[in-house]
């Protein structure tokens, strides 16, 4: 199976950072972890990361059988979660809220309308959308560290992201 693992975000924007910090992380334990690469030696994984959504995020996708994205995500309405809170979504639950940080843009389309597009274009997309959303606290501050919460949430999604990765191989 043909899988992309793409970490969204700005490494620098604190907390915005943190789906790019996981894609590192993901990709240093599939290099140095014996193990995992002999459950994922059947699949064609490629981890990335990017600071676009809609459109470009869209043309990423294209080609691949399934796609797991990680991204920031502020909650609307007061119904904010504790920071650091980790969220597995499907590409129905994005579209229900869609509202993880980078997955629309005010000058760009929503990843969903985008993906909708494409299909009617006839382009291979990916039959398999997961996305990990963790609650950020801090965007909008330079630093290349992310807030406490966030930071303890950053090996959690990490892990999970690899038991998704070895059950798809299984």
């Amino acid at each position: 199976m043909k899988t992309l693992v793409v970490g969204l975000g700005n490494p620098i924007l604190t907390d915005d950072g943190v789906g790019v910090k996981v894609a590192y992380a993901v990709e240093e334990a599939l290099r140095s972890q014996t193990s995992l690469r002999s459950l994922t030696s059947g699949d064609d994984i490629t981890v990335t990361e990017a600071s676009v959504g809609g459109l470009r995020l869209m043309e990423l996708m294209v080609g691949y059988d399934r796609v797991i994205i990680i991204d920031a995500i502020i909650h609307p309405n007061g119904n904010k979660h504790k920071a650091g809170t980790i969220f597995q979504m499907s590409q129905q639950d994005l579209e229900d809220i869609s509202l993880t940080q980078h997955s629309a843009s005010a000058h760009d389309t929503t990843l969903n309308t985008a993906l909708d597009m494409a299909a009617r274009m006839g382009l291979h997309l990916p039959k398999e959308v997961l996305i990990f959303a963790v609650e950020v606290e801090e965007i909008f501050v330079f630093s290349d560290e992310p807030t406490p919460a966030v930071a303890a949430a950053i090996p959690k999604v990490t892990e999970m992201v690899l038991e998704e990765l070895r059950i798809s191989s299984a």
